[in-house]
C-alpha cells in the first residue's frame, strides 16, 4: 500500500514537471535534465519509504511479543489467583462441617440432658405424690384416734364448743352492740348533716345538659352544595373519616352535625367550619384539615387536664391521667357532663375530707380520677370503673384513688375517710334535681354497645354508630378482608346486634373496604 502511495507520487511529480515545461515551453534537453532529477528525487523517496515500512514491521514484531508475553502473565496470575480462592472456599467449607458436626452434638447432649432431667423429674413428681397421701393419711389416723377418744367427731366437736361460746357472751354483747349502735347513729346523723351542709353550701356549680348535635352557621346556602360535593363525594368523605352524621336540610345558612360521642362531633365541627372558611372543600383537603383539627385536640385536651390538675393543687400527675382528665369534657354520662361532674366531686370530696379529719388533698384527687375510666370507654371494651382502676394501677397512683374507684359503684367497701368522701360527693353531684337525663344515657349506652359489637370482628378497623343509632358505618382492612367476607361481616354484625341490643326499629349495617395506592414522584 505504502509503494502505491509513493508510486503515485512519482508519477504526480513526473507529471507536474512536464506539465510545467509544457507551458513554459522548455526545451527538450532542459526537459530531459528535469526529468532525470525527478526520478531521482522519485528513488530517494521510494528507498526512504522502505526503509520506514521496514522499521514499521519490526516495531509491530516486538509490540506484539510483549502484548503476548503480558497475557501470559495475566493468565498465570489469574489462575494462581483462582487457585488460592479455591483452596480458602475449600477451608471454609471444611471450618463449617466441622462447625455443624460440633453444634450438632451440642444439641444431642442437651437433648440427652433434657430428656434426663425429665425422666427424674417425673420420678420426683411420684415421690411427692407418695409424700402426699402418706400426709394424708397420717393426719386423717391422728383425727381419728382423737375422735375415738372424745367420743364425738370434729365438727361435732367445734360446734358443741362455738355454741357455749355464743350462749354465755350473747346477752352481753347484744347490750353492748345495742347501747353504741344508738349513740353512734344519734353521732352519725348530727355529724353527716353537718358535713353535707358546709360541703354544698360552700359549693355551687353549674349545669347544663349535653345535646346530641351541633349547628354549624354558613354564609349562604350555596356551601350546602359544596359541601354535599360532585355525587355527594365531599360528604361521604366527612361522614366515613370523623364518623359522624352530617344533616343538611331545608334550615337557612346552616347545617347539623349529630353524633353521641362529643369528641367526635366537636373535631368534626372545627373541622367543616374550617373547611367553609378556606373554601376548599374536596376530599384531599378534607383529610388535611382533619388531621391538623385533630392534632389540635389532642394538645388542647391535654393542657386542659393540666391546668386542672394545676388548679385544684393534687400534685404531680402522670401526663397520661392528664390528657384523660382534659378528655373527660367530651364525655357524657345521662346528659351530665364527666369533666363538671368529676370538677363537682372533687371539691365535694376536699371539703368533707377536711371536715371528717382525712387529707383534703388526696381527697380531691380521688374525686377527680373517679370516673377517669369513662374517657377510655368509647374506644376500649369494659365498664368505666374496672377501665379506670386500671389505668391508675399502671400509673402507681395512691391505694386510696383505687379504692374510690371500685366503691363509688360499690364493687369494693369503703376502706377510707377519703374514699367515704369521694362515695358522697359522687351521690350528691349525681342525684340533685335535674342534674342528669335517664334517656341520653340509655341511647348511649346503645349505640356505644353497637360500635363495640361491630369492632370485635377480625378484620374492623373502625366502627361509627350514625343517625341516632339507626345505622352503623364499618371500615374494614382492605388486606385482611376481601369484597365476599366484607358481605359475611355485615350480616354477622346485623346478627349479633338483633341478638345482644334491643332498639326500636331497624339498624343499617354498612361495609366499607377502601384501597388506596400511594406514589411519591422525587
Amino acid at each position: 500500500m505504502l509503494n502505491e502511495i509513493l508510486l503515485g507520487g512519482s508519477i504526480a511529480t513526473i507529471s507536474g514537471v512536464v506539465g510545467f515545461f509544457i507551458s513554459k515551453k522548455i526545451s527538450s534537453a532542459n526537459f530531459e535534465v528535469y526529468v532525470e532529477s525527478a526520478k531521482a528525487k522519485a528513488s530517494a523517496i521510494e528507498s526512504e519509504a522502505q526503509i520506514l515500512l521496514q522499521k514499521a514491521k519490526i516495531e509491530s514484531e516486538k509490540i506484539e511479543l510483549k502484548a503476548k508475553q503480558e497475557f501470559e502473565n495475566v493468565k498465570e496470575r489469574a489462575k494462581a489467583d483462582l487457585s488460592q480462592r479455591e483452596e480458602k472456599i475449600a477451608k471454609k467449607e471444611q471450618s463449617f462441617k466441622r462447625y455443624k458436626q460440633n453444634e450438632e452434638q451440642k444439641l444431642q447432649d442437651e437433648r440427652t440432658i433434657l430428656k434426663s432431667k425429665k425422666i427424674d423429674l417425673q420420678r420426683n413428681e411420684k415421690s411427692l405424690e407418695t409424700l402426699k397421701k402418706q400426709y394424708v393419711q397420717k393426719i386423717e389416723d391422728v383425727l381419728h384416734t382423737i375422735e375415738h377418744s372424745a367420743g364425738m367427731t370434729q365438727q361435732e366437736a367445734k360446734d358443741t364448743l362455738l355454741a357455749k361460746i355464743e350462749e354465755k357472751s350473747r346477752a352481753d354483747i347484744a347490750h353492748i352492740v345495742r347501747k353504741y349502735e344508738i349513740e353512734a347513729k344519734k353521732e352519725a346523723k348530727k355529724k353527716a348533716g353537718y358535713i353535707l351542709a358546709q360541703a354544698t353550701s360552700r359549693f355551687a356549680g353549674e349545669f347544663a345538659s349535653e345535646r346530641l348535635t351541633n349547628l354549624v352557621h354558613l354564609d349562604n346556602d350555596e356551601l350546602k352544595g359544596r359541601i354535599i360535593g360532585k355525587e355527594g363525594r365531599n360528604i361521604k368523605a366527612l361522614e366515613t373519616l370523623m364518623g359522624v352524621d352530617i344533616i343538611i336540610d331545608d334550615t337557612p345558612n346552616a347545617i347539623a352535625i349529630s353524633s353521641f360521642n362529643l369528641y367526635r362531633r366537636a373535631i368534626a365541627t372545627k373541622t367543616l367550619q374550617l373547611l367553609v372558611e378556606d373554601g376548599r372543600i374536596q376530599p384531599a383537603r378534607i383529610e388535611e384539615i382533619f388531621e391538623k383539627v385533630s392534632d389540635e385536640f389532642e394538645e388542647a385536651i391535654l393542657n386542659e387536664g393540666e391546668d386542672i390538675v394545676l388548679e385544684l393543687g393534687v400534685g404531680v400527675m402522670h401526663p397520661e391521667l392528664m390528657k384523660l382528665i382534659g378528655r373527660l369534657r367530651y364525655r357524657a354520662s345521662y346528659g351530665q357532663n364527666a369533666l363538671a361532674h368529676t370538677l363537682e366531686v372533687a371539691h365535694l370530696a376536699g371539703v368533707m375530707a377536711a371536715e371528717m379529719g382525712g387529707d383534703p388533698i388526696l381527697a380531691k384527687r380521688a374525686g377527680l380520677l373517679h370516673d377517669i375510666g369513662k374517657a377510655l370507654t368509647h374506644d376500649q371494651e369494659g365498664n368505666h370503673v374496672d377501665l379506670g382502676a386500671e389505668v391508675c394501677k399502671r400509673y402507681d397512683e395512691d391505694s386510696v384513688v383505687i379504692n374510690a374507684i371500685y366503691a363509688h359503684h360499690g364493687h369494693e367497701d369503703i376502706n377510707s375517710i377519703e374514699c367515704g368522701a369521694v362515695c358522697a360527693g359522687d351521690a350528691l353531684s349525681a342525684a340533685r334535681p335535674g342534674a342528669r337525663r335517664e334517656v341520653l344515657e340509655s341511647f348511649l349506652k346503645r349505640v356505644t354497645q353497637i360500635e363495640e359489637i361491630a369492632t370485635a370482628h377480625i378484620g374492623v378497623k373502625q366502627a361509627y354508630a350514625i343517625n341516632a343509632g339507626r345505622e352503623v358505618r364499618v371500615l374494614v382492612n382492605a388486606t385482611l378482608v376481601n369484597d365476599d367476607e366484607s358481605v359475611l361481616i355485615a350480616r354477622e354484625i346485623a346478627k349479633d346486634i338483633e341478638d345482644k341490643v334491643n332498639y326500636p326499629g331497624e339498624i343499617k349495617v354498612n361495609v366499607i373496604r377502601e384501597i388506596r395506592s400511594v406514589e411519591f414522584a422525587k
